[in-house]
């Protein structure tokens, strides 16, 4: 029976064409099947409509900033322009910048490289560790997970009324979380932050590729998302929002691109006067595929219409919250409860099963891809799993046998390219491996879990 019993809604947008769609896979108990990706927290298939449009231009790539020659030309045009179709994409305000770095991790390192040297960070543990761990030059509190987006509003209002109010102060936030999907009360935390006289950014890496993120009507100061969660895996990120810190700063990279002048003085050393812009944070040769990638993808999402793709995603949620229920033996994982708005992230254990093996049998018996590991977000998910932090567990390295207890847990992922087929194929496969067991026989090799091949479960 198909986990999608509700009447069609007219609202409800179809899949959008990805790449990889019509991709098979070998099984270990034989034949083949269509691939299913449900990691898209990790990397997103990219667009057809993004493939289409960086083949359309690769035969004209050329040097961006660099060349008078008619390629370079069209290559800079077309850099530039997306840097204007990003800003639309985020609501930027007249006086924003849109840098683009290589990644979310990047992005928020660039920012990390740009706050006052007396800056107070304020960071919750729940945070994936691309916006936990850049700060190392600043003064960090790290805040408990809040267990309501109230709590969190709260949590935070009470640590920055404890704060020194005459330093600069920053806020780094999650809009959607990487291990549990839940929406984060991003506009409140700004509120927040800004009544106390800091300052805000937003890790937009999970939000933007399910959400509209408007940074003025947020609120927020600063946006960090990635292309590759964003359907345009080409190895480019943004970080965008206002333009003094970044301006202040030293050049994230020093070289060609950052500089505007650069002049021999007579004492032998070397006088440089960097740029103001965006450019200043960009130097070297730039990612223009992925640059355009990204811009492309912003481009389908908004004629597409988040309203069609938010409620279509909305009902996959629906669909997979509601068949994990139906199996006593899983416990999703969660900060804010079963009510809390989410997005299509949603990780859980199994009772009776090592994470790492339960994921290799999904994928090597069903054809389908999900994450096991602790997300790169370890302190959040070893609170959620009530374990001791320093309980032994490691990002996508499971440390007990096949059958064991882990402290890592099962991340299932999906969004605009999603075939209904693949929701049903999942909860059919969890459903089927709790109460039959893995058909195959497994073994951990190389810090993963692994078919044993040519030996089936006895």
């Amino acid at each position: 029976m198909s986990v999608f019993t509700a009447a069609a809604d007219q609202s409800i947008c179809a899949p959008l064409p990805v790449l990889g769609k019509d991709v098979t896979v070998p099984l270990v108990t034989g034949g083949e099947v269509a691939y299913a990706a449900l990691d898209y927290a990790a990397s997103a298939p990219a667009l057809q409509r993004v493939w289409d449009d960086v083949a359309a231009y690769a035969p004209y790539y050329g040097s961006v900033h660099r060349g008078a020659g008619y390629l370079s030309q069209l290559s800079t045009d077309l850099f530039e322009s997306s840097r204007v179709t990003v800003a639309e994409f985020l609501g930027c305000r007249a006086d924003d910048q849109v840098i683009f770095t290589r990644s979310t991790t990047d992005s928020l390192n660039l920012l990390a490289a740009a706050v006052p040297a007396d800056c107070q960070v304020f960071v919750f543990e729940t945070e994936h560790h691309a916006s936990l761990l850049p700060w190392r030059d600043a003064r960090v509190t790290y805040l408990n997970a809040p267990r309501t987006p109230a709590q969190a509003v709260a949590t935070l209002e009470r640590a920055l009324a404890d704060r020194d109010p005459y330093g600069p102060a920053l806020v780094c936030v999650t809009g959607a979380s990487n291990v549990t999907g839940e929406l984060w009360p991003v506009k409140e935390l700004a509120a927040a932050a800004h009544a106390h006289g800091a300052r805000i950014v937003l890790d937009a890496a999970q939000l933007a590729p399910h959400h509209p993120v408007d940074i003025a009507e947020l609120d927020v100061d600063w946006v960090a998302f990635s292309g590759h969660k964003l359907y345009a895996p080409f190895g480019s990120g943004v970080l965008a929002g206002r333009s003094d810190w970044l301006r202040d700063a030293e050049p994230y990279l020093a070289g060609g691109g950052a500089s505007r002048k650069v002049a021999r003085r007579t004492d032998g050393g070397v006088d440089v006067e960097w740029h103001t812009t965006a450019a200043r944070h960009e130097a070297g040769s730039p990612n223009v595929i992925g640059v355009y990638s990204i811009a492309s993808a912003c481009k389908a999402l908004t004629e597409a219409g988040f309203d069609g793709l938010v409620a279509r995603e909305q009902r996959l949620v629906t669909a997979v919250r509601a068949g994990l229920a139906e199996v006593p033996e899983v416990k999703v994982l969660s900060l804010f409860g079963d009510d809390a708005p989410r997005v299509g992230v949603i990780s859980f254990v199994v009772e009776g099963w090592n994470s790492s093996h339960f994921a290799a049998a999904l994928s090597a018996e069903y054809g389908i891809g999900v994450r096991d590991g602790l997300f790169c977000a370890h302190p959040l998910v070893r609170t959620l799993l009530g374990s001791d932090p320093q309980d032994v567990g490691e990002c996508g390295a499971p440390e007990a046998e096949p059958g064991e207890r882990s402290l890592n847990a099962i991340r299932v992922s999906f969004g605009a390219g999603t075939p209904d087929e693949h929701i049903e194929r999942f909860v059919r496969a969890v459903k089927e491996l709790v109460s039959e067991g893995a058909q195959w026989k497994y073994r951990t090799e190389d810090g993963r879990c692994v078919p044993d091949r040519g030996t089936a479960q006895v």
